[in-house]
């Protein structure tokens, strides 16, 4: 009996001995960061970014997968259900782990509990733009002209649970207004359309508007950021111009399957940190329009509680528009 005893003590110890050894040792072999949208997006771009960096720190190649779907939650979902070694992440963002939760009632995670947060990646801020003729000249402006002629507006979108449906929702929801939408496959077609003048105005991500604000092909009105962008200087805050409730970013992080193991966890959260203060990825990331997290935004404690403060947040917002993904 006591044979038996001490051989399965001696087995015990070997098993943690070898994780250990394993956790202390990581990573072996390349990561995948699993991007839930297609490639040349800006989660996409976000994440080859920083992880090209992170490549450096850790001494593994991490390698990004593409998995689109649902809105960002089949990649996610991937991801999740994926071995808790921290060979597999996720890169996701404001959509698959803020409004995926009220828009999919069949969602296969739980943002807020499938996971261990690493840390924030970079914010990719919301410009509130029009076709370069829509006749308001700045925010006020806008307010005024769209709540009195919300019949005849038209308000494009790259698609249900798109970042640009959402954060427009959150602005409507706001204005109080109801409008036409116009649904795109894709922000490529909505802001064709929107340089065209076929549609009036829409919402969306700085990374994908600052060559046609620059060019004079539409108007910006507003950033939703607390401090002007550094890639558009001349178009002001949402609280400069008269809508200062109205702070939005489709924020970028990455997440670990819940149970990896801590000390991987905090390996992964020190190299994106060290990718994020390593000059030249701050500016790549910077030209893009992007907002880096600074101080006590870092690291998987805040982002935490960063999640579970987002799905609060647009919870309401997206069941009171009815709004289900497919």
């Amino acid at each position: 009996m006591l044979n038996k005893t001490l051989v399965a003590a001696a087995a015990a110890l070997a098993l943690w001995t070898g994780g250990a050894l394993a956790q202390a040792n990581y990573p072996t072999k390349p990561v995948t960061i699993v991007v839930p949208f297609a490639a040349g997006g800006p989660t996409d771009i976000i994440a080859r970014i920083v992880g090209e960096h992170m490549s450096r720190t850790l001494g593994q190649q991490m390698v990004v997968e593409n998995v689109v779907g649902a809105g960002g939650t089949t990649g996610i979902t991937r991801a999740a259900q994926a071995a808790p070694d921290g060979y597999t992440i996720a890169m996701g963002h404001m959509g698959t782990h803020g409004a995926a939760p009220a828009m999919y009632p069949n969602l296969k995670y739980d943002s807020t509990t499938s996971f261990e947060p690493i840390g924030l990646a970079a914010g990719t801020p919301i410009l509130i733009v029009a076709k370069k003729d829509f006749p308001p000249k700045d925010l006020k402006e806008f307010i005024a002209y769209v709540k009195a002629n919300a019949a005849k507006i038209n308000q494009a979108h790259a698609g249900v649970a798109s970042v640009s449906h959402t954060t427009c929702l959150m602005l409507r929801h706001q204005l109080g207004v109801k409008l036409t939408e116009v649904a795109y496959r894709g922000t490529g077609p909505a802001l064709n359309d929107l340089v065209g003048g076929q549609v009036d105005f829409m919402c969306d991500q700085i990374v994908n508007l600052v060559e046609q604000i620059k060019g004079g092909q539409i108007k910006a009105y507003a950033v939703a950021t607390p401090q002007r962008s550094p890639a558009l200087p001349d178009v002001p805050t949402t609280t400069e111009a008269g809508l200062p409730d109205y702070q939005v970013s489709a924020w970028n992080a990455l997440f670990a399957p819940k149970n990896t193991p801590a000390p991987v966890v905090a390996k992964l959260a020190d190299a994106l940190s060290k990718a994020l203060d390593d000059p030249a990825t701050r500016k790549r990331l910077l030209d893009l329009g992007g907002v880096i997290p600074e101080g006590n935004q870092r690291g998987g404690a805040y982002l935490g509680q960063f999640v579970k403060e987002e799905v609060a947040r647009w919870t309401p917002i997206i069941k009171a528009a009815g709004i289900v993904g497919q």
